[in-house]
């Protein structure tokens, strides 16, 4: 496959301004992104995720390593390379807020060097596909949330980049536009063969988007995986055990102590194990604990996983990792 975006072992780093103290945001950060993917570039609050984006971008220059569009140094060929992306961020709405929702269109379409002649069918066709027709000579300050956001969008594909990065595109989206959203850019995707990346908190637009997931954690990137193959992995390992009973207090250490990603719920007669078996053998060895005080197992059962507790798993499993 062909890359449309390589980010070679890039780093970032901040100075605390009272205490001068030197922050590494990113740490040695690589991973590629190919024509036609839709990647999730994903981590918790304070991951890197964000300098990461926005060095791909170009509003961040980084400190150490190399950033490529389409075969072209971000650094050395900054403004030829950006010319293949166009990005919504979160925050920072690609609108002006005094035009309508069609001059708003029209207008970015002109920065690129587009007369209105030429982008009149392209225009029409995303009010169309984003629902905004019955909008589109309203001024964007007075359009919900969630139609700004459509719109932002939109002139983020009318500028006809190879790349589009969507950072958070359904935050703060009731469920109905959020879903509704989702079910736009899975069509532009299929139509299209765009490259997409999408930063999001919002596991189900990942888990239904996504080939492709980078997962980010302390500057470094801990997790480069197809989504399918990260939910095959945890669905095969995940079980769920209903004890006639409840564990005692050291029946309960020992279980997180042997199996860190476990979790243990109780009430005053039941309890329920979610637990991640690494190996097929380890199944003896979770019924040997409920065996050292009688706990009877009344059921055990693979559990149904989604992309929002593999995530969950896997920065459970990185913060554990960081605790030995």
């Amino acid at each position: 496959m062909e890359k449309m975006i390589e980010v070679h072992a890039i780093e970032k780093k901040y100075v605390k301004r009272k205490t001068n103290e030197i922050i590494t945001a990113v740490n040695n950060v690589s991973f590629d992104v190919y024509r036609g993917e839709v990647l999730g570039l994903l981590g918790p609050n304070g991951a890197g995720k964000t300098s990461t984006i926005k060095m791909i971008c170009g509003l961040l220059q980084a400190d150490a390593g190399t950033i490529t569009i389409n075969g072209l140094d971000i650094q050395k060929s900054r403004l030829k390379a950006l010319r293949h992306i166009s990005a919504v961020l979160e925050g920072n709405r690609n609108l002006y807020w005094r035009l309508t929702v069609r001059e708003n269109l029209e207008y970015f379409a002109g920065n690129r060097g587009l007369s209105r002649k030429e982008v009149a069918y392209q225009v029409n066709k995303l009010v169309e596909q984003f629902q905004l027709k019955e909008k589109e000579n309203e001024l964007v300050n007075g359009l919900s949330r969630g139609m700004q956001q459509k719109l932002a969008i939109a002139v983020a594909l009318l500028a006809n980049t190879e790349v589009i990065l969507l950072d958070e595109p359904t935050l703060g989206l009731d469920v109905e536009i959020s879903y509704e959203l989702r079910e736009i850019l899975k069509t532009i995707v299929k139509e299209e063969q765009r490259t997409v990346i999408i930063s999001s908190h919002d596991m189900p637009v990942v888990q239904d988007l996504c080939h492709r997931t980078v997962i980010i954690n302390k500057g470094t990137v801990v997790v480069d995986e197809k989504v399918e193959n990260l939910l095959k992995l945890f669905e095969t390992k995940a079980y769920s055990v209903k004890l006639d009973g409840v564990l005692s207090v050291s029946q309960q250490e020992q279980l997180h102590q042997r199996f860190p990603l476990s979790s243990y719920e109780s009430s005053s007669h039941e309890a329920t194990v979610a637990v991640n078996l690494e190996r097929s053998e380890d199944i003896y060895e979770l019924f040997d604990l409920f065996k050292t005080e009688g706990t009877l197992v009344e059921s055990i059962d693979r559990t149904t996983i989604d992309f929002e507790q593999v995530f969950m798993q896997i920065m459970k499993g990185e913060k554990q990792h960081a605790m030995v």
